[in-house]
């Protein structure tokens, strides 16, 4: 890899993460995330950041950023999509990869209501309605201009960059969408997780990555290993850390 390549790429997941000026964590009244700020968490994406444009870590950037280099060095066709972008530090981070690597011909799609969390009720699947993360929207809800605005940042917002805003039971089984090469979930829900599982796996190229920020958990999981039961998918799924797993469909 070019020496210049590999430094942007470096220096932009430590921005993105925030590794350089160590903001603190926010707080959630379910999980105490500890006070200030604590490396291994940013590195293992165990923290809300206060500042930072991605809470995914440092090493799902780096499984990210194989990923995407093993698609364009394999030539796997395909755009690239996250399903729940909270700031939108990966796919930032996903088109900065496409501009130093010259890739032209793909386009970065962020899927997101982009007014936080569904609100889970009696009728919501048990899991989603025991996490009932829209109490936290104050924290998880970024609005789209927000989004774009960080994008902007780091001159990263161009016409490979594409927007689809709403809850994923309306907007992912119409998007205009052809064909993926790497389809990265971040829905936190058993029912966000199976909207993008249903209506965007099909659509994934041979080779191409699904990436499962939220395997840890329950809800998620589950979601994730009936669609992959219901489809007889048994491509090996791998643990990028103690919170996610991925895995590469075969032919």
């Amino acid at each position: 890899m070019d020496t210049t390549v590999t430094l942007y790429l470096d220096l932009l997941k430590k921005v993105l993460t925030n590794v350089i000026y160590k903001d603190s964590a926010q707080q959630a009244s379910w999980y105490y995330f500890g006070e200030g700020y604590h490396e291994q968490s940013r590195v293992n994406g165990e923290d809300w950041p206060t500042v930072a444009h991605t809470m995914v870590g440092l090493k799902r950037l780096d499984n990210l950023q194989d990923c995407i280099e093993t698609i364009i060095a394999d030539k796997v066709p395909g755009d690239l999509i996250e399903t729940g972008v909270w700031r939108g530090g990966a796919c930032i981070f996903a088109r900065g990869i496409l501009r130093a690597y010259g890739v032209t011909d793909r386009t970065v799609w962020l899927a997101d209501s982009f007014e936080g969390m569904p609100v889970t009720d009696d009728g919501s699947y048990p899991g989603d309605r025991e996490l009932a993360l829209h109490k936290h929207n104050d924290q998880l809800a970024i609005p789209l201009d927000q989004v774009k605005a960080n994008f902007d940042c780091y001159g990263l917002l161009d016409d490979q960059v594409a927007f689809l805003p709403g809850w994923f039971r309306d907007t992912l089984p119409n998007a205009p969408i052809k064909r993926l090469a790497l389809l990265r979930l971040d829905g936190d829900l058993y029912e966000s997780t199976t909207d993008a599982l249903v209506n965007l796996y099909p659509k994934l190229s041979p080779g191409g990555f699904v990436i499962v920020d939220d395997y840890v958990i329950p809800a998620c999981r589950e979601a994730t290993l009936e669609y992959r039961e219901k489809q007889g998918i048994t491509d090996t799924l791998i643990t990028i850390d103690d919170t996610s797993a991925y895995w590469r469909k075969s032919g």
